[in-house]
């Protein structure tokens, strides 16, 4: 990825986002014509088809790999927490990552099963982003920065990433995200997260309308949206998506806040997510609401709300399945069985 020659942080990020490479064409009609001559009806493997044929549009190559597929849980603290936004505390954050570490989370356990490489990105726990019902997250240079980290933190020969997060907050963050960019009521885009009720319910709601309320102005930009209203693990996200985009790499999204930072993408070129699939549709209520507004169909809806990436680990074992089935089923031909021509 070449950055531009300009001196304002955003600009290298729009830059990156006018110079997306597209699908290879090529590649995706030589997976089409292979799955049209496996062993089977045509179809019968519905969406495992599909994805197969994604992933060789994408990787450039007619029979593509899930041999090294790679979750990033990327982790933040936010200052909106301290509005008793959610009924955990912010040290949750980091005893999630020392769960992560030693092996103990849910996310360890799926990757474990598929085969899934994990790694956990700390993003300056210490230190809280703005409050934003009451100032900016970040500014333009620390976005624009954690952007650019989260493009570097996916190097190392991933074939297919898939994107994760924890952090204390952030579903209001992502909800506060989505009003931005979308409007309606605060209601529409806030859930339980955590398992926030009652009162703390309430207080969320009301974060997300001040914080909307108090920025609204500058919303009209998406880059704005995410650093007046998001936090250092969207902005890594985002950027991790960016740059798989420009390496090749298919990308595998997981619930409600890992989506909200993708939103950010697609709000600046409709064709930015091409490259990715939903993994799972979340419980979070405003998720498949956000999901259709981005044209992504998710692979699963088992009605987890989890995040740390666990939702987009599990759609692993169907991406692999895909890739198996197109690479190693036998066709008409070589099976010596007549098709239906």
């Amino acid at each position: 990825m070449q950055p531009s020659p300009s001196g304002l942080p955003f600009d290298d990020i729009r830059h990156l986002v006018s110079t997306m490479p597209g699908p290879d064409e090529a590649a995706r009609a030589e997976a089409l014509a292979r799955q049209g001559q496996l062993l089977k009806p045509p179809g019968a493997l519905g969406r495992l088809e599909e994805i197969a044929i994604h992933l060789a549009a994408w990787q450039g190559k007619a029979i593509p790999t899930a041999n090294r597929p790679m979750v990033a849980v990327f982790a933040g603290t936010h200052g909106v927490a301290e509005q008793g936004v959610s009924p955990y505390p912010s040290a949750v954050t980091k005893q999630m990552l020392d769960a992560f570490t030693a092996g103990k989370a849910a996310v360890n356990q799926i990757c474990s099963t598929f085969d899934a490489g994990l790694r956990v990105f700390d993003l300056a726990l210490d230190i809280p982003t703005g409050d934003i019902t009451r100032e900016a997250a970040l500014d333009e240079r620390a976005c624009a920065a954690t952007m650019a980290f989260g493009m570097q933190a996916i190097a190392g020969g991933a074939d297919v990433l898939v994107l994760g997060e924890m952090g204390i907050g952030n579903t209001t963050v992502a909800a506060a995200v989505c009003h931005g960019l979308y409007g309606g009521a605060p209601e529409d885009w806030v859930g339980a997260g955590t398992g926030a009720s009652g009162e703390v319910l309430a207080r969320k709601i009301e974060a997300v309308r001040a914080a909307v309320a108090l920025h609204g102005p500058a919303l009209s930009d998406p880059l704005e949206v995410l650093r007046r209203l998001g936090g250092r693990e969207l902005a890594a996200i985002a950027g991790a998506i960016l740059s798989a985009r420009h390496e090749q790499v298919p990308v595998v999204l997981d619930g409600y806040v890992v989506t909200a930072a993708a939103a950010i993408l697609h709000a600046l070129d409709a064709s930015a997510l091409d490259h990715c699939l939903a993994g799972h549709v979340s419980a979070e209520q405003a998720h498949g609401r956000l999901l259709e507004r981005l044209g992504l169909n998710p692979l699963l809806d088992l009605g987890m709300r989890l995040g740390e990436g666990s939702g987009g680990a599990l759609a692993v074992g169907v991406v692999k399945a895909a890739v198996a089935c197109h690479k190693g089923m036998a066709t008409f031909a070589e099976a010596g069985v007549s098709d239906a021509g």
